[in-house]
């Protein structure tokens, strides 16, 4: 004869049941927003890699050079 099952127990199959779904949608939503990722190619991943460190060092030589300024009035007061 089987024991029936007292409510505590049914509850909890439930949460596990729950939370196995719940793992289950995370992934497959994840699955999906990785799916609409644009990944650039070798062409567009040098280009700009080109660019961001030109703006770093064009951005990097013009606060130097306003230092500079900023130095020398302040050394002329």
């Amino acid at each position: 004869m089987k024991k029936k099952e007292s409510k505590k127990e049914v509850k909890k199959d439930l949460k596990k049941e729950k939370k196995v779904e719940k793992k289950e949608s995370l992934f497959k939503q994840i699955k999906k927003e990785m799916s609409k990722v644009h990944f650039p190619n070798k062409k567009d991943m040098v280009k700009y890699s080109l660019a961001t460190i030109s703006f770093v060092l064009f951005f990097g030589i013009y606060f130097y050079v306003i230092e500079l300024v900023m130095a020398l009035v302040k050394s002329l007061v």
